[in-house]
């Protein structure tokens, strides 16, 4: 069996488990509101955690058997495996946007990484070293702060996918530089860059667990996975003496490949936020019939023995029995009302007797 074969299967199983975790991180984001960077208390998150744990192990795997320009861009599935998942597991179907928007950016992705040179193993010293932590602190710092000051929650859930997604990318690169420099004789001497790691690791677990609350599962996903390659290939580019394969045309190839991603993480950025404005304008039309039918309902405020005009039948619904009767009474005659009892003359004897009965028994 060829070598690559193991690096592919290993490579797509990580895939699946960075895929797992994320639907369980925005799983816990959605259910839970309190403590969104580190909800400790909530159990799916350490399984999110594990299965996180396990698809870099995986990927560190896949690189000792395949090249880098193999496993990175099949790491780029995991966008492409999440949203079916979610839709199986956890009933989170994603829209038509918002899969041609994975499928952008997972192309351009694997096509920018497929164009990506691989160059000898190189490592950093200690000044590049404190230079490029200092600058990944401060740039993360910088999105974290910015993202709180944003109101929209899809935009600040990118901005904060996009921090981890940095975090990511620099602790690969470390881990890249420790495994050239590691010497079992002398393992103190990576202590530094082995703390550095340790704290982008965890900064970009909590970032990204932040990002997924409010925003979905396609966006955030989408914008680490694209985030961290890019920003690793971009230090072995500028640090690392690697470059595009085939020249100039490489170059532009992986222009085109970047502006791809970056076009498919701009449709799932819209294609939230058109979700959440028809969200919103659902929401405030179902709060303004809400308030209108109240006012639309009629009013039964008549009183014992009163119609209301137009409701005849109301009154024998509400109108007092006894008020009824005397209504009905007081229609009737009183005895001599309007009623000649005077003598009639002629033959009308049978007459007068006839209407002298009725008025007396008060019979109309």
């Amino acid at each position: 069996m060829s070598s690559l074969a193991p690096a592919v299967v290993l490579s797509l199983v990580s895939a699946v488990a960075y895929a797992a975790g994320a639907i369980m991180q925005e799983h816990v984001a959605a259910s839970t509101s309190a403590r969104p960077y580190a909800p400790l208390h909530h159990a799916a998150w350490w399984v999110a955690v594990a299965l996180n744990g396990l698809g870099a192990v995986l990927h560190v795997l896949a690189l000792a058997y395949g090249p880098l320009s193999l496993v990175q861009p099949l790491g780029a599935l995991t966008i492409v495996f999440a949203l079916p998942m979610a839709a199986l597991f956890v009933r989170r179907r994603a829209g038509a946007a918002a899969w041609r928007g994975a499928l952008m950016a997972t192309v351009g992705l694997a096509g920018l990484l497929a164009l990506t040179g691989t160059a000898a193993s190189h490592s950093l010293d200690g000044g590049q070293r404190a230079m490029l932590a200092g600058a990944t602190f401060g740039g993360v710092a910088l999105l974290f702060l910015v993202a709180q000051t944003v109101h929209r929650p899809i935009i600040r859930s990118v901005l904060l996918a996009a921090s981890a997604g940095v975090a990511f990318g620099i602790a690969s690169v470390f881990t890249k530089t420790v495994a050239v420099d590691w010497s079992w004789s002398a393992p103190a001497a990576q202590w530094p860059s082995l703390l550095v790691i340790a704290v982008l690791a965890c900064g970009g677990l909590l970032l990204s667990q932040a990002s997924y609350r409010g925003a979905g599962l396609a966006a955030p996903l989408a914008t680490v996975t694209v985030v961290n390659p890019v920003v690793a290939a971009a230090v072995g580019i500028t640090m690392f003496g690697e470059s595009f394969r085939y020249g100039l045309t490489g170059t532009v190839f992986a222009l085109g490949f970047g502006a791809l991603a970056a076009g498919g993480l701009i449709l799932l950025t819209t294609e939230r936020l058109a979700a959440a404005r028809a969200a919103a304008q659902a929401q405030l039309h179902a709060e303004a019939q809400a308030h209108m039918r109240p006012s639309q309902r009629p009013v039964h405020s008549a009183e014992p023995g009163e119609a209301r005009a137009g409701h005849p039948e109301s009154e024998g619904r509400h109108a007092d029995p006894q008020a009824r009767v005397s209504e009905r009474d007081a229609t009737r005659p009183e005895v001599g009302d309007g009623i000649d009892v005077g003598p009639v003359s002629g033959a009308g004897a049978d007459l007068e007797m006839e209407m002298r009965s009725r008025a007396v028994s008060g019979r109309s």
